[in-house]
């Protein structure tokens, strides 16, 4: 895979998981990468260990982050988080903040970083979607709705920046080996009555043929490739990495 030399790429959520993950692979391949996030002690780790730079950020605020400068040869929207209950007890700021973080801040942040890549003809916008960005699941009103929105954005993206040398593509990964899936554990847990073992086995891979949850390099891997020139024909399209789960 040709190296990313001279580009510049911008990560969300990349004090851990996923996001740590693509920072560190982009880096290896020679991208100078922004670490973003709102955890400030994640994300200077994460950029002191790649030799990139932290910017600490909180991407709910959105009212904000619409007049926040960025610059990037290479964008990834990574950010997101989970909360699981049933749609009549979902509280609805919690659905809107997770819009805003999942849905609305990939919009502004893809707003900001076009006009450059435009003008050197040359970008890279790869999000982090999810299987439930093509599948729902019960108790997941938000984040299904978020990944499903994300999809749709990354596809006028990609037809609005494909005659200016600009791809969009979205990952959409099964369950990974990731904070973030953790910690809905006990979540599922409760709502499903079941053991946190048994949410992972009978919940989380019941319809994964591959019967393991995905490491945050493969997801990383894959990003990776579709920043890569070899990827330049690949936009508005989806890279599923889900063990098998939308095929059945």
């Amino acid at each position: 895979m040709t190296g990313l030399s001279a580009r510049r790429a911008v990560v969300t959520g990349a004090a851990s998981g996923i996001g740590a993950a693509v920072a560190a692979r982009l880096a290896a391949l020679g991208a100078h990468v922004v670490v973003c996030d709102i955890d400030a002690e994640g994300a200077a780790r994460t950029a002191e260990r790649i030799g990139g730079e932290a910017r600490v950020i909180d991407l709910s605020r959105t009212a904000d982050l619409a007049e926040a400068e960025f610059d990037a040869d290479i964008l990834v929207n990574n950010a997101g988080i989970q909360h699981v209950a049933p749609l009549e007890r979902f509280e609805p700021e919690r659905f809107a903040f997770m819009l805003r973080l999942m849905l609305e801040a990939p919009f502004l942040l893809t707003r900001a970083v076009l006009p450059g890549m435009y003008e050197r003809g040359w970008g890279r916008i790869v999000h982090i979607s999810s299987i439930h960005g093509l599948r729902a699941s019960a108790y997941k009103s938000a984040y299904v709705s978020a990944k499903h929105g994300l999809l749709g954005l990354s596809k006028v993206i990609a037809l609005e920046g494909a005659a200016k040398g600009v791809t969009s593509n979205c990952v959409c990964p099964g369950y990974v080996r990731t904070p973030l899936v953790e910690n809905q554990l006990a979540d599922q847990a409760a709502v499903h009555g079941l053991s946190t073992d048994e949410v992972v086995s009978e919940v989380l891979l019941a319809r994964s043929a591959v019967k393991r949850l995905i490491e945050p390099g493969e997801v990383a891997a894959a990003v990776a490739y579709l920043c890569s020139p070899e990827a330049s024909a690949v936009t508005g399209t989806e890279l599923v990495l889900d063990g098998g789960w939308s095929a059945a």
